[in-house]
């Protein structure tokens, strides 16, 4: 068995108020439709002088998207992942013969890039992980989720009962004061472990549990997002990472509605303002928009030059918790 190294990408935008991830449509896994798969390739030494390089080759030829902010996410090596073979911009098959060993990345782009000529599909944060989002409440899918996980964690005795238990208890807890957004990864592992996953039941050769919604992908592509998620729900607390998503003008409304998008928490509106004047991060133009269906809301742009060399403040995020 010969040993691969893949770098996959977790491509990330913001539109219309959502958070949304790049992905390629993907036939191989069943026979009901395709599934999905995020941009990949094999590291191949001869051709690619560095891994951040070869990154960027592989999203553009597959995608048509130039990527601008990258950076290294985590390395995933369990056995069972397979890499995909990529033809004419889209995974097609799997060769489930080599052991893959996958570089992850976050990558993050403005949605100016959100077409392309080539076959990709932009899929929200919302549809894959659907108990991520509390931004009009608490989600539907938990109400369903929550009974079967605690009777999952009852079906075991003696310690292992009272671990299974912390976890839930602590990963989805009834209070949701208490709600950690960050731990996006350990939720989805929990669910994994508990089978409430898609993929879990795959390599179980079972039909997928129709409990928890979301959108299945190939191999370990799901956890490598999730993994994306939580780095960058944690980032944008203590860098101004949030500012490589947005466009080079934008109102402080449109701001916070990206903030709300990556972290599915809602924001109180005149706390984040009073937080965001005290990090100079922003400048106002003397600029107004006028189509925001109200009274004509300013314009800013980020201070990118003075952070440029100091980039270790975040934002402070005060939600409606």
């Amino acid at each position: 068995m010969s040993l691969v190294i893949e770098l996959s990408a977790v491509v990330v935008t913001i539109r219309d108020h959502q958070a949304f991830v790049l992905c390629l449509p993907y036939n191989g896994l069943r026979q009901d439709g395709p599934q999905l798969a995020l941009p990949s390739g094999p590291f191949l030494p001869h051709n690619h002088r560095t891994f951040d390089l070869a990154l960027r080759a592989f999203v553009t030829e597959q995608t048509g998207f130039t990527i601008g902010y990258v950076e290294q996410l985590y390395t995933f090596g369990d056995d069972g992942r397979y890499a995909p073979v990529i033809t004419e911009g889209h995974a097609v098959s799997d060769q489930q013969a080599e052991r893959i060993i996958s570089l992850g990345y976050l990558a993050l782009t403005p949605d100016k890039a959100f077409h392309t000529r080539l076959k990709t599909e932009w899929v929200a944060f919302s549809e894959l992980f659907p108990w991520e989002d509390w931004r009009e409440g608490q989600p539907v899918c938990l109400k369903q989720l929550k009974p079967v996980l605690d009777q999952w964690a009852n079906t075991v005795a003696g310690p292992e009962q009272a671990v299974r238990q912390m976890r839930v208890q602590t990963l989805f807890p009834e209070d949701f004061d208490h709600w950690n957004e960050e731990r996006v990864l350990d939720r989805y592992e929990l669910l994994y472990d508990a089978g409430l996953i898609p993929e879990a039941h795959r390599h179980q050769g079972k039909a997928p549990d129709p409990r928890t919604g979301g959108h299945e992908m190939m191999s370990d592509h799901r956890r490598i997002i999730a993994t994306g998620l939580s780095r960058l729900r944690g980032k944008i607390k203590y860098r101004p990472v949030i500012f490589e998503l947005m466009p080079e003008r934008f109102t402080l409304l449109e701001l916070q509605r990206a903030l709300e998008a990556i972290t599915g928490l809602n924001l109180h509106k005149q706390n984040f303002r009073r937080a965001l004047d005290r990090t100079g991060f922003v400048t106002p133009l003397g600029v107004y928009k006028d189509d925001t269906g109200g009274r004509p809301a300013e314009l800013y742009s980020y201070n990118r030059d003075q952070f440029r060399f100091s980039p270790s403040q975040g934002l402070s995020l005060p939600t409606l918790r």
